[in-house]
């Protein structure tokens, strides 16, 4: 989910995420014994995620549950060649009703959604990933196809066994309400590991994430206060705006940094990281938050491949890499349909990629005039400090839920950042033909 309303929905998320912490524990705990079988697992983790799904959404939970069933109803049915599109087709149809929903509540009627139908909608799209990354994995043949399952005679209990795995995978508790995509390969590897295999999770490193989460929480507490003290995109002056919309953008990353680094640590308290799964040329397990890269980068393109890296890597493989015509600007325009097509989503989307291909051309330009060590210390920090007020720029434009702050944003002087990389994006994309 995105927008103001981020803010008051990632507080729940943190509460039951850290409810759920003892039962991953207890997970990781209960592998190590040889009693524990395979079905025992796949189970755990399924009527865990079924109780997290009640407990935080709800009656709304159900808009979880139908689609989970009926995707794992296509996968058991469908051939690898058909298994995809089908799936990506119903899932993206749901979601979509869903969100029209939340647009429906939101614009029409005036009222503020419920936090429970919040939560099932960012519940659904996390979903989305799985489905999908699961759906790929069989139609590329990285899994043995599970079509032909129904059409057989087995009985109705050797069916639910065999799509034990995909309800579980598609329902575990630890990546029910957040965390970094999970393959169903890494799963199932975590899932069937012998118990001698299964890691003890250090203590160390959950004291260390757990330092981490509350620096950060001390900072949103102060960033919070920097917000409501000083003024608004309503009654800011001119330069003020710029004030106003970096310490705005700092804060909703604080709550996203927060977020991301208690969703890893309770996969990884769960045993789900990197010690399992990872098949040869499979991308290795890669928390969301890179916090150092995301506050020193001094170009958007690497902002957008390291920003909720998991979700990155899966519009690349999902869109990009399929796509022979204007392949960023659909990856975009795909994340904005995903997100929930709001208008300032929409726009905020589309400019990220605009500015992603101003950004490739400005550094191969600045590569080849640019060569004594001062102009480039310069010219990194001008880019710097540009690259970071354009990412608060549509970092605004994303969480704004009206026409009307959106509007409020690009009248102010905030909108001569993108404006600059506009301009050189139309200069250099002349004179590139002219050196090449």
């Amino acid at each position: 989910m995105m927008g103001w309303l981020q803010l008051f929905l990632l507080h729940p998320v943190s509460l039951y995420q850290g409810a759920a912490f003892p039962f991953a524990l207890l997970f990781n705990y209960l592998c190590t014994m040889d009693s524990f079988s395979t079905h025992a697992r796949y189970l755990f983790l399924l009527a865990g995620g079924g109780a997290l799904a009640l407990a935080a959404m709800g009656p709304f939970a159900v808009l979880v549950f139908i689609p989970v069933i009926c995707a794992v109803f296509l996968i058991c049915l469908l051939s690898p060649q058909e298994v995809h599109r089908q799936t990506f087709c119903f899932q993206m149809s749901w979601q979509t009703l869903c969100h029209l929903g939340l647009h429906y509540t939101e614009y029409y009627l005036q009222e503020l959604p419920s936090t429970r139908f919040c939560l099932a909608l960012s519940s659904l799209m996390l979903l989305t990933q799985r489905v999908t990354s699961l759906s790929l994995d069989i139609c590329e043949g990285k899994l043995a196809a599970a079509s032909g399952g129904t059409r057989s005679r087995s009985s109705l209990s050797e069916h639910l066994c065999k799509a034990l795995p995909y309800f579980s995978y598609l329902l575990f508790f630890p990546a029910l309400l957040g965390g970094p995509l999970c393959s169903f390969q890494r799963f199932q590897a975590r899932v069937q590991g012998p118990s001698n295999l299964c890691p003890r999770h250090p203590f160390r490193a959950l004291t260390w994430r757990g330092l981490q989460i509350l620096g950060l929480e001390c900072l949103k507490v102060v960033m919070r206060a920097v917000v409501r003290a000083g003024a608004g995109l309503t009654d800011c002056r001119q330069l003020q705006c710029i004030y106003v919309m970096w310490s705005t953008a700092g804060l909703f990353k604080l709550t996203y940094y927060s977020h991301w680094i208690l969703d890893d640590s309770l996969l990884r308290a769960a045993g789900f990281g990197s010690e399992f799964g990872q098949s040869p040329g499979e991308d290795g397990y890669i928390p969301d938050a890179d916090i150092w890269t995301l506050e020193t980068t001094h170009r958007i393109s690497l902002f957008a491949r390291k920003w909720n890296q998991s979700t990155a890597r899966w519009l690349r493989r999902l869109v990009f890499q399929h796509s022979r015509v204007w392949p960023l600007l659909q990856t975009f325009a795909f994340s904005a349909w995903w997100h929930g097509l709001h208008p300032g989503q929409v726009f905020g989307f589309l400019c990220w990629a605009v500015m992603v291909e101003a950004d490739y051309l400005i550094h191969t330009f600045a590569k080849l005039f640019i060569r004594s060590w001062p102009m480039k210390l310069l010219y990194r920090t001008l880019t710097w400090a540009h690259t970071q007020l354009i990412i608060a720029y549509i970092m605004l434009a994303v969480e704004v839920r009206s026409l009307s702050s959106l509007w409020l944003l690009c009248n102010s002087y905030n909108s001569v950042f993108p404006m600059v990389y506009c301009i050189l994006l139309l200069l250099l994309a002349k004179r590139k033909h002219t050196f090449n």
